[in-house]
């Protein structure tokens, strides 16, 4: 089934292609398509919703959409949902990665409680008023100097004691198997697969 991804970050597009190897998944700029709708909801289910009906609306077929980031426990759940925008400010370009996990680490200096997770809430929108949600985390620590090389955004900083690694030194089956988004799309997939059998 081709399923579109609300989503201009080729990152997460590679990652859920990787876990719903049975689909073809397109995010709009693959086809040309103009997506940029605002993100206004103070939840990651509100705005990965937004998303999802908003490319729904053009292209009325099947759609996933996540809303993901990071919540840091000493600081009260921050970022949260304005992770990718963590430390930019208003008109201006978005901080690169680097620079949000420095940001993020020198806020957090002094700090004892380093506990962390990432959240994922994935949302398949195959109708009006016709959709699921899921939302999954993987728990983390927050250390002092980002490791690895893999993966994207804030992975280098957070560091998964059961696994020995951040999550930037996971190949890509082990970041898509424990990850926030992995446990998410897999829980999607159950919900693709009835829905291929209700159209045949």
């Amino acid at each position: 089934m081709k399923i579109y991804f609300a989503s201009g970050n080729s990152h997460k597009r590679v990652e859920l292609a990787q876990i719903l190897p049975a689909h073809d998944v397109v995010i709009p700029k693959d086809e040309g398509i103009a997506f940029d709708p605002e993100e206004t909801e103070p939840t990651f289910y509100g705005n990965a919703l937004i998303k999802a009906r908003a490319l729904y609306e053009i292209v009325r077929k099947p759609v996933i959409a996540d809303d993901s980031g990071i919540c840091v426990d000493a600081l009260g759940g921050a970022p949260g949902v304005l992770s990718a925008r963590y430390g930019s400010k208003p008109g201006e370009p978005l901080l690169d990665a680097e620079s949000r996990n420095r940001l993020l680490l020198a806020a957090m200096r002094e700090k004892p409680n380093r506990s962390c997770r990432f959240v994922c809430n994935m949302v398949l929108y195959y109708g009006p008023d016709r959709f699921v949600s899921v939302q999954e985390t993987i728990e983390g620590t927050l250390i002092e100097e980002g490791r690895g090389l893999g993966g994207f955004g804030y992975d280098p900083v957070v560091f998964i004691p059961e696994l020995g690694k951040t999550v930037a030194e996971l190949s890509p089956e082990e970041k898509n198997e424990v990850s926030h988004r992995g446990k998410a799309a897999r829980k999607i997939a159950i919900f693709l697969d009835s829905l291929n059998h209700e159209s045949t």
